[in-house]
């Protein structure tokens, strides 16, 4: 399928709708998904070979992919039994808090995170970037990032000397302010698009391929308060849905 091709409900796994890319499901994403939504997140090749055929991924696929996957440090063996690594048991946990919402009172100040170090090998600025973007902050200009502060977050101890943080209350509308940071509108478009279709798909293969997208889209969600957030917000109904879909899935495996 070509990189600019639309999925439709039954036409296999991969490709856009409409602005919504959809990955391939291979064998290696399909283990990984299973796992990622798994408490705990272990499985035996025959538990692994058994959620291959309830998503139409033959024997020899799955066995050829758990072995690259060893291979490439992806997964963890032991006695027959394979498990998530630290570093994809840290991608469980953030995949984890996306489903919870901050349910407190807002009181209209921010969060402000100024850079102050300064020669920084790329390897240490790349970290700072991903960890102020795990922890849903947009970056104003280089090196001040903000957010609305109703999230409990502090800096992880790898980057605590890099940063100096603030509170404030913008002199700008926040509304705008938070469009311009974090565009909740275009979240929210993908977000009801993901629904649409997630309501239409039928195969199982198409539908973990859907709902692997759901639950990545849930991770960049910028976690605003309810008051900068637009009337049509589908962060609740896209983890009520994906809920409902990976207990399920758990459960099928489970019977199998």
């Amino acid at each position: 399928m070509r990189h600019d091709d639309r999925v439709s409900p039954g036409s296999g796994a991969g490709g856009h709708l409409g602005t919504v890319r959809l990955r391939p499901l291979t064998a290696r994403s399909a283990i990984l998904s299973l796992l990622l939504g798994a408490h705990p997140p272990s499985a035996t090749v025959s538990d692994l070979v058994a959620f291959g055929r309830q998503v139409d991924i033959n024997e020899s696929a799955v066995r050829a992919a758990l072995t690259r996957m060893v291979a490439a440090g992806d997964l963890l063996r032991d006695n027959g039994t394979y498990t998530l690594p630290e570093r994809l048991l840290e991608r469980q946990r953030r995949q984890d808090e996306a489903m919870q919402v901050p349910d407190g009172p807002w009181d209209g100040s921010w969060r402000i995170a100024a850079v102050v170090s300064s020669g920084k090998d790329a390897a240490s600025r790349v970290n700072l970037r991903r960890s102020m973007l795990t922890a849903h902050f947009a970056e104003l200009r280089e090196g001040l990032w903000m957010r609305p502060d109703n999230l409990s977050w502090y800096p992880s101890d790898d980057i605590a000397d890099d940063l100096e943080l603030m509170s404030a209350r913008p002199e700008h509308d926040a509304d705008h302010l938070a469009h311009h940071l974090f565009q909740p509108g275009r979240w929210a478009s993908v977000g009801h698009t993901l629904l649409a279709y997630a309501d239409r798909v039928s195969t199982a293969r198409d539908r973990l391929t859907v709902f692997a997208t759901v639950v990545r889209h849930l991770t960049h969600d910028p976690l605003l308060p309810a008051e900068l957030l637009p009337d049509d917000w589908p962060g609740a109904a896209l983890r009520e849905t994906y809920d409902a879909f990976r207990d399920e899935v758990i459960r099928e495996w489970r019977r199998s």
